[in-house]
């Protein structure tokens, strides 16, 4: 299996499972959400990426690659102009810093 997409489909389905699944704690981490159910239906999207990049993860694929990259890029962007706008809590700085080593992956050779 290749690594980009395996290690990211993986932290994609954790991650965006995370606040369907417990919510409670996932604001205790992340801040108190003005719309709980939007952060948990982006969350079951941001998993439903996850599991098609577990897929695709056995052939090297333009779409899987793309999805990858491009997905990395849209969340870690997000994360660091939200939380520049002090819209969302500076932990979201960590996310931004792990998309950027998932891009790297991509990048550097799988």
């Amino acid at each position: 299996m290749r690594i980009a997409p395996t290690l990211q489909g993986a932290f994609y389905v954790v991650a965006g499972l995370w606040p369907v699944v417990h919510h409670k704690s996932f604001e205790l981490v992340t801040g108190k959400k003005k719309e709980p159910w939007l952060v948990q239906t982006m969350g079951a999207l941001i998993a439903a990426v996850g599991v098609t990049l577990l897929v695709g993860a056995r052939e090297r694929s333009r779409s899987a690659r793309t999805l990858g990259i491009a997905s990395a890029a849209v969340l870690g962007g997000a994360d660091l102009v939200f939380v520049g706008q002090r819209r969302i809590s500076p932990v979201y700085l960590g996310d931004a810093a792990a998309e950027a080593a998932l891009i790297a992956t991509w990048l550097l050779g799988d």
